[in-house]
């Protein structure tokens, strides 16, 4: 028989530094061990998880002493819905560590030569700075933990169910980390701005009082799935309820009762999805009110964002990336730009005015309608935007008809640059380079690639989520044979 290992429980461990994903480290004779929930300055017990020889990962089961650095959350939820990892910690050590975050990213995983990192940008609004925000309904409700032994103790008492009743009351907010079932109940979210909570609320009391199922992916029974809200600096408002099926029914009265309720949303869509999978993308959202869309305004530029439209989730800190990006292009007029990966073409629009010419490359094909449609949005004749694979479409012929690029901008998913994609970049020679990364790790393995013809000039950390781990990095390259 296969025997249960006893876990390791060391004591009395102290957290030194930060490590990455939002994790702390500590040293236990010579060992490193990567800890979640905690900030440097910590004392802690701990249990250990994944172990190996040099390494091991753990959680805390006891704080014996909190660091002098700790604030008290502001959310009633820090810690069990996952999000938010760092309301503990003053904003001013987050961007400290964020910063060190890139330069330990580019430097052990670059090894290349690299000036003088820019201090970091940090947001002027650290709440209500999202755009758009998802929530999930759900049949079980996530029980923290003392809620958990209290509702247990009550059953136990009356001799009742108490913790299967409260799990099955159905609740509205985000997925239990770890748990694509279970959804952790939300009083007040404070990533977006009201009246995200209201609508939320609104939505929950109406479906509970009318008997609309909340949907149970385990089961893949129930109608209420999941709803994304976006709102724009413009004061337009995008509500998109997806739902299990079409009962006629259920979607006029939950559609009278949001608009009757709710006179600042803009824009009602509902969704179908019958599938056993929340994406969307590969469904139609269907207008029920307004005018199907919002727009958003980076400076002077409008951008039409449709219900599945990609845009930078931080209007805001978005300008601010974009100017960044903009700066380091250094454009003059004379310039053609291609904008490579991008998406509904924000980052290119954004450059125009100082650009001959922008070419925008995306692999995905409605996004490239939406680039098409913000160029005529914003009245720009000198654009172009291409659906398809760079390595295929960028080609002498292709050149030939649009200009071979002065500047290259490329902002790549987390997963960074295909190396084939690194090669092309080489061959065609761009003389600058910009690179946005939301992933400083996969960002430093692409640039130890392009040494081989570039030199990293400038480096620009932008804070886009506060509390959270992420961070975005924009990066100057230029030929090293022009220097």
């Amino acid at each position: 028989m296969r025997r249960n290992k006893q876990p390791v429980i060391l004591q009395d461990v102290l957290v030194e530094n930060f490590a990455a994903e939002g994790k702390s480290l500590a040293k236990v004779n010579s060992k490193v061990i990567f800890i979640e929930n905690t900030i440097p300055g910590d004392i802690v017990d701990i249990q250990l998880g994944k172990s190996k020889k040099d390494w091991a990962e753990a959680f805390p089961i006891a704080f014996k002493k909190l660091s002098a650095n700790r604030l008290q959350p502001f959310c009633s939820h820090f810690g069990v819905c996952g999000g938010c990892q760092w309301q503990m910690l003053p904003y001013k050590e987050q961007l400290a560590f964020k910063q060190q975050q890139v330069t330990d990213h580019l430097q052990r995983i670059g090894k290349i030569e690299l000036p003088e990192m820019l201090p970091i940008i940090g947001a002027e609004k650290t709440v209500g700075y999202r755009n758009k925000i998802e929530y999930t309904f759900a049949t079980r409700r996530f029980i923290p933990k003392d809620e958990f032994k209290q509702l247990r103790a009550e059953g136990a008492a009356n001799n009742t169910d108490s913790l299967g009743e409260a799990m099955q009351q159905g609740a509205a907010g985000f997925h239990a980390k770890g748990q694509f079932d279970k959804v952790v109940e939300i009083d007040n979210c404070y990533l977006q701005e009201e009246p995200t909570n209201a609508i939320r609320k609104a939505i929950v009391q109406f479906a509970k009082e009318n008997n609309y199922p909340f949907y149970d992916i385990k089961q893949h029974e129930g109608w209420l799935r999941n709803m994304v809200i976006r709102i724009a600096t413009t004061g337009e408002i995008m509500v998109n309820v997806v739902v299990a099926n079409a009962n006629k029914e259920m979607i006029d009265g939950l559609q009278k009762m949001l608009l009757n309720t709710f006179p600042s949303i803009t824009t009602l869509l509902f969704t179908i999805n019958a599938k056993f999978n929340d994406s969307i993308y590969d469904l139609e959202p269907k207008t029920v009110y307004g005018k199907g869309f919002i727009i958003e305004k980076l400076e002077s530029f409008q951008f039409k964002i449709s219900p599945k439209s990609f845009f930078q989730t931080n209007t805001l800190q978005g300008e601010k990336l974009y100017q960044v990006t903009r700066d380091f292009a250094e454009l003059n007029g004379s310039q053609v730009v291609y904008d490579l990966y991008c998406g509904t073409g924000s980052i290119g629009i954004f450059c125009s005015k100082q650009a001959k010419k922008i070419v925008g490359v995306e692999l995905i094909e409605d996004a490239i309608i939406d680039a098409k449609e913000n160029a005529t949005l914003n009245n720009i004749e000198h654009s172009f935007f291409i659906a398809g694979d760079v390595i295929n479409i960028c080609n002498d012929a292709f050149f030939e008809q649009h200009g071979k690029p002065d500047v290259i901008i490329t902002d790549p998913p987390r997963a960074g640059m295909h190396e084939k994609l690194v090669k092309k970049l080489l061959e065609i020679e761009a003389p600058v380079m910009v690179y946005v990364s939301c992933n400083p790790a996969t960002q430093a393995r692409d640039l130890a690639l392009l040494d081989e013809k570039y030199v990293v000039t400038k480096i620009q950390p932008v804070d886009m989520f506060p509390h959270t781990h992420h961070i975005e990095n924009v990066v100057q390259l230029k030929l090293k044979e022009n220097l």
